[in-house]
Parts: structure tokens; C-alpha cells; sequence
């Protein structure tokens, strides 16, 4: 009887979204996939099948990577595993891993992450000029890719999520937001007025917790594996199923 009032639920939940992506496919409306951390090269296999699905699934037209694209565990402030791979190596094996994702979305919205600018800061800190580095996406060869601090599509804010939760930031902002950042935390939080309605949504992320790269973690919550679609202001989770 529980399976079967599943199933039903599920198909019930199926038909919806079809009438719903329907009437947006006839109104021309943004339909933004939002990916978490990827944490490249220690990101899940399996992360990369279960976000094709969802796109496919909403018939996303927009693409919004939230941020850390890369891991930089070889170049971080931290301390790094002397036993792992070396920055160089690591790099090699990031730009490797990210290219199915450029392929696969190239014209994408990147979000800059804290890893994402480890080496940038590096470099600052060691008095060097920013005329001597290279841009992300000629660094990681992701030509087509946009590498931005945040982006807006329609009233919807994007930004990484450094300085505060979304339950907490998007009520500042004053506005709907999706971030990452945060890998253990998954959900949407709606605030409503009398004449508005605005969320926040954390997207949680797609890293392979397992890996050397985050022993920093071992006693922290496992960290939570999905991604996020945006039906024109209509907030939805995706998790993945381990």
C-alpha cells in the first residue's frame, strides 16, 4: 500500500510539472539549473549523470554553477594532505574533469567561489599584480564559460555564499536567492508580505566527502549530494539518491 501511494504520488507530481514546464515553454520563461560545489578533481562520478537528468527532466534553458569549481586543496591557507597531489597535478586533473562539464554546458554562469580565487589571493598576498594572472577560463580552458561574483535572471539572485546562510542572507538582500557554499545544507525558505513573496534556497553541492581533500570535515554532517531548478520563480530540490 506505502509503494503504491508513492508511485501515485510520483505520477501525480510528473503531470504536474509537465502542464507547468508546458505553459512556460509557451511563455518563453527562465528555467535556470542550479549546480552545486563541484570541488573538481573530487567531485562524485555519479554528480554529473543525476544533473543531465534534472536538465533534461525541466527543460532547462539557463545554466548557473554556484561555485568552487575547483578544490585548490594543494594550494590552500590550510593545511594540505603532504601525502596528496601536488598543485600542479591537481590542476591538470581539474581541468581534465571539468571539461565533460564545459562540454556538456558551455554557456554556463560561473559563480567565483572561495576556492575558486585560493591562487588570486596567493598571489595578492605575496605582492604580486593581478596583471600577472591569467583569467579562469583561460586557466581551467572553459573558453564559453562566464566567471562572475553573482548574477540576476528575472528577480532571482546567484551568488557562491560566502558572509551567511540563504536563510539569513536572502531577507538582507531582500530579494530570492539561490546559494552553495554550505555543503550539509539543502533546502528553500520562503518569507511572504503583504504584497511580495521572496525565498532562499541552499543547494548543497557535489563532492565525494571521502576524498583526502576534505579529512577537514570527518566530524562535521555528511554533506548533502543535489541540485536546484529555478521554474521562473518557482524554487525546486533535486537530491541525489546514493
Amino acid at each position: 500500500m506505502s509503494r503504491k501511494w508513492n508511485d501515485q504520488r510520483v505520477s501525480v507530481k510528473n503531470d504536474e510539472i509537465r502542464e507547468y514546464l508546458k505553459y512556460l515553454n509557451d511563455t518563453d520563461s527562465n528555467r535556470v539549473l542550479i549546480i552545486g560545489d563541484l570541488h573538481e578533481p573530487f567531485c562524485l562520478t555519479e554528480y554529473f549523470d543525476h544533473i543531465r537528468r534534472v536538465r533534461d527532466r525541466y527543460q532547462c534553458n539557463k545554466i548557473v554553477f554556484v561555485g568552487d569549481i575547483i578544490d585548490s586543496h594543494a594550494s590552500s591557507y590550510h593545511e594540505s594532505d603532504p601525502d596528496g597531489l601536488s598543485a600542479g597535478d591537481e590542476l591538470s586533473l581539474s581541468i581534465k574533469a571539468i571539461k565533460k562539464w564545459h562540454d556538456e554546458f558551455p554557456n554556463a554562469e560561473i559563480m567565483i567561489g572561495n576556492h575558486d580565487r585560493i591562487v588570486a589571493r596567493k598571489a595578492f598576498s605575496a605582492g604580486i599584480s593581478k596583471r600577472w594572472l591569467r583569467d579562469y577560463e583561460d586557466v581551467l580552458e572553459t573558453p564559453t564559460w562566464k566567471f562572475k561574483e553573482k548574477t540576476i535572471i528575472g528577480d532571482v539572485l546567484y551568488h557562491h555564499g560566502e558572509g551567511g546562510t540563504a536563510r539569513t542572507r536572502y531577507k538582507k538582500e531582500m530579494m530570492s536567492m539561490w546559494q552553495g557554499h554550505l555543503h550539509t545544507q539543502f533546502y528553500i525558505d520562503y518569507m511572504v508580505g503583504q504584497n511580495f513573496k521572496i525565498y532562499g534556497c541552499q543547494v548543497g553541492c557535489g563532492i565525494d566527502h571521502e576524498k583526502f581533500a576534505f579529512a577537514y570535515g570527518k566530524n562535521y554532517p555528511k554533506p548533502i549530494i543535489g541540485c536546484g531548478v529555478d521554474l521562473d520563480g518557482t524554487p525546486i530540490l533535486e537530491p541525489m539518491h546514493l
